[in-house]
């Protein structure tokens, strides 16, 4: 959904992003990648039973939780609100559309189960996604049907490349939340065990190549406006709004940080907003070179592929708790996260309240990886005190 949307500002610097944002095997906390193994914490009980479940998280902290499971017949409930309570210390945040750019992914040749990955993946997709990560052209890379594919598998290698350094796996088993940046849900995801490798990064393909579709139906914009508070920015999409039609109309699409959104909406109702924009004492405002106006009801059409490819999908419970962009809450229902998932893409992303949250709730460090280095400036713009690390593939 974005092209390049990655700005340093001056005093003080930070980075400004859109980024939107779609088998068996695990991205796991062992020491070696495994392609055909999955962990689940909901089993199975008799009809009518009721039984409850202790799991530890990957770091193994003395402290485990407890989860309760009904089962009437085959199906298994599964308490959503598991992980409401979560006290995160070590997070692994993972980045959205518009981290890409063309050189990624080189240091995956250097460590085999970074490349193994590549190699699964040029499997599903038909072709070389780590010669077109590498190697472009920009314009390639940037599209919304590859950007989505190469930066989920990106961020994955990255968590092998970690996994192979010294005191990497430590890391690793150290992670007790995570989250990702719009299209960055479906790799935190796969990270904790939801789903597999290859089943996430097919639902990504599609998801790419709904939103684009989508984008061609009907014709719209984003714009980055700079400066503002989330209620000013409100305000001016007001104002915009009394200008245009209902078909073009703007709404909040992207709350990153403090005077960092992105607005969405139909081309007419962008311009409206750019327009007005000095007016309401914004410092910016930056047309973002996508596809269309993701994260509004723009992105509708695409709902039923994605409902289609999650219902058929096998999802499980988490191992540790993953943020949702819609409602900046975890989940732990299987079917509570495939209509998320779906519903994330007509949402407005909630990364500003996500990040507080977490930091609010006692996080001490954390970890973005995959590439660019666009979240490491939003927590830093949120908290300039909080330990964040950078790992790239």
């Amino acid at each position: 959904m974005l092209l390049q949307s990655l700005f340093r500002f001056n005093s003080p610097p930070f980075f400004l992003l859109h980024s939107t944002m779609a088998s068996s095997s695990l991205i796991s906390p062992t020491p070696s990648l495994s392609l055909n193994h999955q962990t689940s914490f909901a089993s199975k009980t008799s009809s009518s039973s009721v039984a409850f479940r202790g799991f530890k998280h990957a770091r193994n902290l003395e402290k485990s939780r407890v989860s309760m499971n009904v089962s009437v017949g085959s199906i298994t409930a599964v308490d959503d609100a598991l992980f409401a309570n979560y006290k995160p210390t070590t997070a692994f945040l993972f980045p959205g559309q518009g981290a890409q750019a063309v050189g990624m992914g080189q240091e995956a040749h250097k460590v085999p189960a970074a490349a193994e990955l590549f190699n699964k993946a040029n499997e599903i997709l038909g072709f070389d996604i780590l010669d077109v990560c590498i190697n472009g052209p920009k314009e390639k890379l940037d599209s919304t049907v590859l950007s989505q594919p190469a930066i989920y598998v990106t961020s994955l290698a990255a968590v092998e490349i970690l996994r192979a350094r010294d005191g990497g796996q430590q890391i690793i088993d150290s992670v007790d939340v995570t989250c990702g940046l719009s299209l960055g849900e479906y790799t935190a995801l796969a990270f904790a065990g939801a789903f597999s490798f290859e089943d996430g990064l097919k639902l990504v393909k599609l998801r790419g190549q709904a939103m684009q579709e989508a984008a061609d139906a009907a014709k719209g914009a984003m714009v980055s406006i700079i400066g503002l508070d989330s209620d000013k920015v409100q305000q001016l999409c007001d104002a915009a709004n009394e200008e245009v039609e209902e078909a073009e109309k703007v709404q909040i699409a992207n709350f990153l940080c403090t005077g960092n959104y992105a607005v969405s909406g139909g081309v007419k109702g962008i311009e409206a907003v750019e327009a007005k924009a000095k007016s309401f004492k914004a410092r910016m405002t930056v047309r973002l070179a996508v596809a269309g106006a993701f994260h509004t009801r723009f992105m509708n059409p695409a709902l039923s592929q994605l409902e289609s490819a999650l219902s058929a999908t096998q999802i499980k419970t988490p191992r540790i708790p993953v943020i949702s962009n819609v409602d900046a809450q975890p989940h732990a229902d299987p079917e509570t996260i495939k209509k998320i998932l779906a519903r994330q893409v007509t949402s407005p992303v909630q990364w500003e309240t996500t990040v507080k949250t977490l930091l609010s709730r006692g996080l001490e460090k954390s970890y973005e990886l995959g590439p660019g280095k666009v979240i490491a400036g939003i927590v830093k713009r949120m908290d300039k005190t909080s330990p964040i690390e950078n790992i790239s593939a």
